[in-house]
């Protein structure tokens, strides 16, 4: 069995498509998201649209609980005082910009999806999935994270050896095991900050073995898509054109 695990699309159309286009050529049995499926691009509802049109089960990212609720920011992380501004002006305008009809499917979306894709009668992991961590939705978990802070979040979904929780929100892809237990951040389809500017995604393979548990194979996918397709569109919005600039540079680039 394969899954693909798709997470912070961002509004950003084009590398949504392509990354759904790529999915459906690698015999995927089910696709799922990790949130943030609006926010720094200019097809909110479009995304959404996609999302809802393809059938695709996911969870909610802090961009999409605060944008249904109407929340004074988005809940993200600042590094400097002119990313803060940014963050604002995107956010604000992805609230005007959103239709209400969108506006409560991202508040009906969950906070956690808990995956078991062998059934309730045979052996196999669980796939516990969330947008930041099973505590918020806004917490970074970042690749240097320590063990220890792994353990906990995986004590607080019970997760055990040959379990996996995958999650988003720092747009960066890694993976990791600690006692047994897979971590998988998926990266960003259509905001990366590695430095790769193409849409990036998971997929999660079920490996059958021999009178014992199936194990895990993560694979990181990177896909090309238009990206002066989503900068033009950027640019002939009121959204800051440095948007636009910086999917082009995998989010390595300062204002």
């Amino acid at each position: 069995m394969r899954i693909a695990l798709i997470s912070d699309i961002h509004s950003n159309l084009p590398a949504l498509e392509a990354v759904l286009d790529d999915i459906a050529g690698r015999e995927v049995d089910a696709t799922y998201h990790l949130g943030d499926l609006v926010g720094y691009a200019p097809w909110p509802d479009e995304t959404v649209a996609r999302i809802r049109a393809e059938g695709i089960p996911g969870v909610a990212g802090n961009y999409d609980s605060t944008v249904a609720t109407g929340y004074e920011h988005c809940g993200c992380r600042y590094e400097d005082p002119r990313q803060e501004e940014l963050s604002h002006i995107s956010y604000e305008w992805t609230g005007a910009h959103v239709s209400e009809e969108t506006r409560r499917f991202l508040g009906r979306l969950p906070f956690r999806l808990d995956l078991r894709p062998l059934g309730g009668h045979r052996p196999g992991p669980t796939l516990t999935l969330v947008h930041g961590a099973p505590t918020l939705n806004t917490l970074y978990w970042t690749e240097d994270r320590p063990d220890s802070f792994c353990r906990k979040m995986a004590e607080r979904v019970h997760a055990r050896a040959g379990d996996l929780i995958a999650f988003g929100h720092t747009h960066k892809p890694w993976h990791r095991m600690v006692e047994g237990v897979h971590f998988v951040n998926t990266g960003s389809v259509g905001r990366p900050k590695d430095g790769d500017w193409r849409a990036g995604y998971a997929v999660v393979e079920l490996v059958a073995a021999d009178g014992g548990d199936p194990t895990l194979n993560i694979d990181f996918i990177r896909v090309e898509y238009d990206v002066e397709r989503a900068r033009a569109a950027i640019d002939a919005s009121d959204l800051p054109d440095f948007f636009g600039e910086y999917l082009a540079a995998g989010g390595q680039v300062s204002e």
